[in-house]
């Protein structure tokens, strides 16, 4: 997701945030600016540590971690087509895959790797890097839009289907085959999303005023809410709580929306016997005569709670997250800024702005001193690219568990790794075996 800082503090290169991203589980946050990027915690509410930083790649505008492990995804505009894939604790590349046009986003659960260019998307097994599909017939998407379960036992994958409709093409990561088709908005996609299950799928349009739930696999509308009514606004985030139990939106308004998923039609206590109960029966059995459009918007659910930014027409993520065993809604946003709330999963209403972090200052200055100090690691190096490669099956370039080859050197056949390779403890995951490039005739195409 690129965002370019509007009224960040100053710091010369590292002025401009190019990207943010949450992880997975939303407990770290990435960035990228101009001199490379960096990666924090959020276990607390009080400072944000900075795990890790890195100057090698300037002009970064895509960074994503895999959930709190060492694995980390970069791409650079002095590279866009190229794709680095690099075990930050270590200090090696696990390898580097290019493509035949600009990477426009990339997503990744413990399962899969999504690579997605304007007009294909490539599918690699993230525990040796293996290309395994290429999907070819979709329509231009300029954005990268694009969504993957973090599910790995479901792998969904999620991309517009139509450049001028709101059509969601559902496809199974893991079975590398399509599932259905979701006609979800009049209008172009803007955003979409899977919950932490992989049960259901969120989506917004370009208008940005309705954004619509449905269940996965089958394509079932489940929830309908209406973010606004007065103004089209541009939806930039669009993320589940990890329980599945609210949704988030932000824009480039003042305003982040949190909608709960729970159907109040059945479930909606008895009305008072005042003037304004009675209007309202009288208009819930009125929608039932009207046109379906009218009737739609009488019975879309507003939003449960709201945060509110002193700022707007920045582009800015959102995440609903838990820390300190607390909820938080936290927002990051182009002019380099972290905003955490207070969250009541009882009472909605207002959330409270109870912190702002500066993500351009913020970090550990120890281990920045003792990253220079740091003797530096062998870089590993993998020639792969996307396209057929010529190396042969028994020695290719590569990644293994003692630190990774030597650039151009070659791991024969009996050395890979047989068993799973621990990225930083027992508790990490994925296994990362070699990263080998695609072979001739074993790359599948739509």
């Amino acid at each position: 997701m690129e965002a370019e800082a509007a009224d960040g503090p100053p710091g010369g290169a590292e002025a401009a945030l190019s990207c943010f991203s949450f992880n997975q589980d939303c407990t770290s946050l990435a960035i990228g600016t101009k001199a490379g990027y960096k990666l924090f915690s959020l276990s607390s509410v009080e400072q944000l540590d900075q795990v890790h930083g890195s100057n090698e790649i300037p002009d970064v505008y895509i960074v994503e971690r895999l959930f709190s492990s060492s694995l980390v995804v970069v791409v650079s505009h002095t590279k866009p087509r190229q794709m680095n894939v690099y075990h930050f604790k270590k200090g090696t590349e696990i390898c580097n895959y290019s493509y035949s046009s600009n990477i426009l986003s990339i997503r990744l659960n413990r399962q899969r790797l999504l690579v997605c260019l304007e007009e294909a998307i490539y599918i690699h097994n993230i525990k040796d890097m293996k290309l395994l599909k290429t999907i070819l017939d979709i329509p231009a998407n300029p954005t990268g839009l694009c969504a993957l379960s973090i599910n790995h036992s479901n792998s969904y994958v999620a991309y517009p289907g139509s450049p001028t409709t709101g059509e969601i093409v559902l496809y199974d990561g893991h079975s590398l085959k399509t599932v259905c088709t979701i006609a979800a908005h009049e209008g172009t996609l803007a955003a979409i999303t899977f919950n932490a299950s992989g049960s259901k799928l969120a989506s917004a349009s370009e208008k940005g005023t309705v954004i619509r739930v449905f269940s996965v696999p089958d394509g079932q509308k489940l929830y309908e809410f209406r973010r606004g009514m007065k103004r089209y606004v541009t939806i930039s985030s669009l993320v589940f709580s990890m329980d599945s139990q609210f949704l988030c939106a932000s824009s480039n308004t003042e305003t982040v929306h949190i909608f709960k998923l729970e159907h109040l039609t059945n479930s909606r206590p008895e009305e008072p016997s005042t003037w304004t109960g009675y209007m309202g029966k009288m208009f819930m059995a009125a929608s039932n005569y009207l046109p379906t459009q009218v009737s739609d918007m009488m019975n879309q659910d507003r939003a449960f709670a709201t945060g509110r930014l002193n700022f707007s027409g920045q582009r800015n993520i959102c995440s609903l997250s838990t820390i300190q065993k607390l909820p938080r809604l936290l927002v990051a946003s182009s002019n380099g800024h972290l905003y955490i709330y207070n969250l009541d999963p009882q009472d909605g209403g207002e959330c409270v702005l109870i912190k702002t972090h500066s993500l351009i200052s913020s970090g550990t200055m120890e281990e920045n001193k003792e990253n220079d100090l740091r003797p530096s690691l062998p870089q590993s190096y993998a020639a792969t690219v996307a396209r057929p490669s010529t190396s042969s099956a028994s020695t290719v370039p590569g990644y293994s568990e003692d630190g990774g080859a030597l650039r151009g050197e070659v791991i024969p056949e009996h050395e890979f790794a047989t068993g799973p390779v621990c990225l930083d403890d027992e508790n990490e995951f994925p296994p990362i075996i070699l990263c080998r490039g695609s072979q001739k005739g074993k790359t599948k195409h739509s």
